[in-house]
């Protein structure tokens, strides 16, 4: 494939009881500048009325026969795929008109270049709720903040060439929560990846607190094992300014008691402690209080508060589980399996 060629890109979109924005995320894709582009929505068992949203524009629609979570859906609508290039996209985001133009682009101009991943826009596809307007801030800032080269990718809108792909491998279907490190893994042992900011869309960020900070800690525990054994990829401990914050929100809370038991002048401990969670990742406050105001900044830092409390807790329980389970060491090392269709 070369960049004089206009290669049909194949989106593949991975579904599950998603009907709410699965329309959104379709339309976005029929507005595309791009012309040559084929829809493949990959539907796990959907109990709402994805399927027929998906019918109504026009896309073809393959059906598993259990729930096999994304990353085996993913899998599955390669097999399907007649593109050159393969993009990936979740149902609950809608790209910007102009995503898979740039990402042609990118991905014809460099050989070495082996995925291109994109970010979310600061506003929320659906907004719902305040949590969700945290999630939307955070993750936006975070991650467009990454913008070039990394070593990690984000399932829910990556793109690279098909023979990449065949040449890499499948994702890990056992991976439901953890497909894109281990991924990002095997990519970048042959191949650059790279983060570009025009590669956006909005996304359908959950609403409510239990579901983040659930996600939060289940997704911090199960990357520790590919962090202890690769150091400097994203998010790992070579990006300690983050993970430190993390930390010093633990210990503030732990050492919360030490001025009743100790005496008023520990009450110092607590408060240094927060100061330095606050200090860790001071760039996305300034773009919140900047963006969205003091009153919804001071909500956000409390919401952030307990999102670096869940995340330190997680990796302490990462570690334990570590030292206590060769098969949990092993997470990264389980062979990707194939799922069964219904085509």
């Amino acid at each position: 494939m070369t960049s004089q060629v206009r290669p049909l890109v194949s989106v593949i979109v991975p579904n599950y009881n998603y009907a709410r924005t699965l329309d959104l995320c379709l339309s976005a894709l029929e507005r595309q500048t791009y012309p040559h582009i084929e829809v493949i929505v990959v539907d796990d068992r959907s109990t709402d009325d994805s399927v027929e949203i998906a019918h109504r524009h026009g896309v073809r629609v393959v059906e598993t026969e259990i729930n096999i979570g994304a990353p085996a859906a993913r899998n599955l609508g390669v097999q399907y795929a007649r593109g050159d290039v393969l993009f990936f996209l979740d149902s609950d985001l809608a790209l910007a008109e102009d995503v898979v133009e740039h990402t042609v682009d990118l991905l014809t101009s460099d050989p070495t270049l082996g995925v291109v991943c994109g970010t979310y826009d600061p506003e929320p596809l659906i907004p719902d709720s305040r949590v969700e307007r945290y999630r939307s801030l955070q993750l936006h800032y975070w991650i467009s903040g990454d913008e070039g080269e990394i070593t990690t990718i984000y399932s829910a809108l990556f793109a690279m060439r098909a023979e990449v792909f065949r040449e890499v491998g499948p994702l890990n279907p056992a991976l439901r929560h953890s497909e894109n490190a281990e991924y990002g893994h095997r990519v970048t042992q042959r191949y650059r990846i790279v983060l570009d900011n025009r590669i956006r869309g909005r996304h359908d960020h959950d609403d409510r607190l239990g579901v983040v900070l659930s996600k939060f800690f289940h997704r911090a525990r199960l990357h520790i094992p590919l962090y202890l054994r690769r150091p400097d990829f994203n998010g790992g401990p070579a990006q300690s300014s983050r993970g430190w914050g993390s930390l010093a929100a633990l210990f503030a809370v732990l050492c919360a008691p030490l001025p009743m038991l100790l005496g008023p002048v520990w009450l110092m401990a607590p408060v240094a402690l927060l100061a330095a969670s606050i200090a860790a990742d001071l760039g996305m406050y300034r773009f919140v209080l900047g963006y969205a105001g003091i009153r919804f900044t001071l909500y956000f830092a409390a919401v952030h508060f307990l999102v670096n409390v869940t995340v330190a807790v997680a990796v302490f329980a990462g570690v334990a589980q570590c030292a206590l389970s060769s098969r949990f060491r092993r997470t990264y090392d389980i062979p990707a399996r194939s799922a069964s269709v219904e085509a």
